[in-house]
């Protein structure tokens, strides 16, 4: 059995020694505190003792979470001589004590804002696929740690898709929880409605595990897959399905048709008016960029002391002119779309769909094309931000046979991440055989 230290040293940190002079996946790399933990774990398994399934694995948290001692610079220039943080976030002192060798904070786009995957200080980290193609965003470098086996597990944040997104281009699981189940404590904002925190990791069960140590549940059993015979999966066909790339779309219905002999019943599930209900309400301005613009209400009055992404700086600046009311009647209006879409989704156990309808575009494309850009970022949230609109949970799962990545997305109704999770590590298991 080999040691958590010699999978850290050899797997990890001397790969990310080899290209020290050009890192773009971690910000910052905790290669002394990580070797100690590593220690540590390797020394309590000597000893018979583990603090439970997450003891010596390898995790890299996005830049947003605070580690105490050092500023939480959330992927920005403005926040990089901020005061320290007093204290560890509360997902990063709750992974510790399971266990976990935090090995560095990951790259991500500024603020949290942006689907493509950029970061215009930090540099672009590429794709594990492809290194000149995006990796999604926000959690982009959580995506690639993952997908390149620098971290075990890495802990994200998804507000419209940013822990979904990277996992289907990277070809990762990826984990989105109901909202509010794992505390926001010590994770710098973006939206107080929509902010979740989730894994990404190679398995359903690694997600799962991480998942449960940071909502400060019980660890869940390994039995973890649920039979999926009589269970009833949604497919949410209309406009979640339009301008989807063939290779997707083909993977997608392969994705399908594993899942079929298992008895599931199939059906197609009408949300088009649900979804159009939302579109409307948030027509002048999305809940993530009103609220938004209030976290970054001081700097967008005065102007920015140092450079901001524009592409961040402009959706922010036109959603902090939106005037109150129009937000106010959006939340409300939101409230009564999650409960119709509750009693809507009540008829199934899970939607499926696919996570991004397009696989990866190349970084400079994105860089050259404005046009292409916005079109692509609002491809890459189409169908993710469903499940933080309406307060779902939802998991992206590789699909194989790709050339490039895109993932087959289940999403559940609001606190049924258990059976979500349960679910796709059936799922997951069909799609690998």
């Amino acid at each position: 059995m080999h040691s958590v230290r010699d999978h850290l040293e050899k797997n990890i940190l001397a790969r990310l020694a080899a290209r020290a002079g050009e890192e773009r996946v971690f910000t910052t790399l905790y290669a002394e505190a990580a070797r100690a933990a590593a220690d540590a774990s390797d020394a309590r398994k000597r000893a018979g003792v583990t603090l439970g399934p997450l003891d010596g694995t390898i995790v890299s948290i996005k830049d947003l979470f605070d580690v105490a001692g050092e500023a939480t610079t959330a992927g920005s220039l403005m926040l990089k001589n901020a005061a320290p943080a007093q204290r560890d976030a509360a997902i990063v002192s709750r992974l510790r004590q399971a266990g976990a060798v935090i090995i560095g904070k990951t790259n991500m786009t500024e603020f949290a804002f942006t689907a493509i995957g950029d970061n215009q200080h930090y540099g672009t980290p590429g794709n594990a696929m492809d290194s000149s193609r995006i990796p999604g965003g926000s959690s982009s470098g959580a995506g690639v740690s993952v997908g390149e086996g620098t971290c075990d597990i890495a802990i994200g944040s998804d507000t419209g898709g940013s822990v979904r997104i990277p996992a289907s281009l990277n070809g990762v699981v990826g984990f989105k929880p109901t909202a509010r189940r794992v505390p926001l404590t010590g994770a710098y904002p973006l939206s107080a409605t929509l902010d979740s925190i989730g894994p990404l990791a190679l398995s359903v069960a690694a997600c799962a595990i991480a998942d449960a140590a940071m909502a400060g549940e019980e660890l869940p059993a390994p039995h973890l897959p649920l039979p999926l015979a009589g269970l009833r999966v949604g497919i949410p066909r209309g406009p979640l399905f339009e301008d989807t790339e063939s290779e997707v779309a083909a993977a997608f219905d392969r994705s399908l048709r594993k899942i079929e002999p298992t008895g599931a019943r199939l059906a197609d599930i009408s949300m088009d008016d649900l979804l159009a209900a939302m579109r409307a309400a948030t027509r002048r301005g999305s809940i993530a960029a009103m609220e938004g613009a209030e976290i970054h209400a001081d700097w967008l009055a005065t102007g920015a002391s140092v450079p901001v992404d524009p592409w961040v700086s402009g959706p922010l600046s036109r959603a902090a002119a939106i005037p109150t009311p129009v937000y106010i009647r959006a939340m409300r209006r939101r409230a009564a779309l999650c409960i119709a879409m509750d009693e809507r989704l009540a008829s199934v156990d899970v939607l499926a769909l696919p996570t991004t309808p397009v696989t990866a575009p190349t970084i400079v494309s994105m860089t050259e094309n404005a046009d292409l850009r916005e079109r692509t970022e609002g491809l890459l949230l189409r169908n993710t931000q469903v499940a933080n609109q309406f307060d779902l949970c939802a998991i992206s799962l590789p699909m194989p046979g790709m050339t490039l990545q895109a993932g087959l997305m289940l999403v559940a109704r609001n606190g049924h991440d258990h059976h979500l999770l349960r679910i796709a590590a059936e799922v997951e298991a069909l799609l690998v055989c």
